[in-house]
């Protein structure tokens, strides 16, 4: 039997990432076409995979009103919470997925003003709108849990190759960690830019 890999998909930097591609939203046939590609790679010919994991934490479906005009806006209608929730129906039921999700916390303020507001006002004074704002949501547990499944797929010798697909350099800690249990660690950074050095050079390869 062949030594077995994982891959593992940071959601919002692949769903941003083929936004960019594709001018839309992603689709599951999109990241489904994504994981083959990577899948046909050289570096893995010797592997078997044993699983896909997508993380993500679902968009905010509450309800709030708009800063300046007080309108009453439902997060649960918007276009990006639909397209979410589609692509998750969508992706749990393809074979060799696992979704591993976490939670989303919107401030008690909900909203903060754009930087690009912020110098716009600094420049020139000015009454302020709705549009500049954004809502001060977060993303918590998506980061730790990619971070737990690599170093439990490691200790407990599920697998000796992981693909992560991120351009988070905050993995570098779970990098060196399964690296040090002798697990291959390939990096899918989908031609990100703002990849930093630091985290190429905790990798075995680098597939841009």
């Amino acid at each position: 039997m062949r030594a077995q890999y994982a891959i593992l998909l940071d959601g919002g930097f692949v769903t941003k990432k083929l936004y960019e591609q594709h001018s839309r939203f992603a689709t599951a046939a999109d990241i489904v076409a994504l994981c083959t590609a990577i899948r046909s790679r050289s570096e893995l010919s010797d592997y078997e995979l044993l699983r896909i994991y997508y993380y993500d934490a679902p968009p905010s479906d509450a309800a709030v009103r708009t800063p300046v005009t007080g309108n009453s806006r439902n997060l649960a209608t918007t276009q990006r919470f639909r397209e979410s929730q589609r692509l998750y129906d969508q992706l749990i039921l393809q074979p060799e997925f696992a979704l591993r999700m976490g939670e989303t916390r919107l401030s008690p303020n909900h909203w903060r003003l754009k930087p690009r507001t912020i110098s716009q006002l600094v420049a020139q004074p000015r009454a302020l709108t709705d549009n500049d704002f954004v809502l001060d949501i977060t993303q918590k547990g998506v980061d730790i849990r990619i971070g737990m499944d690599m170093a439990r797929l490691a200790l407990r010798n599920q697998v000796r190759a992981v693909v992560v697909v991120t351009g988070d350099s905050d993995f570098v800690p779970a990098f060196k960690f399964v690296r040090r249990e002798g697990v291959k660690v390939l990096l899918a950074t989908l031609g990100h830019r703002g990849t930093r050095q630091e985290l190429k050079q905790h990798a075995d390869f680098v597939i841009s």
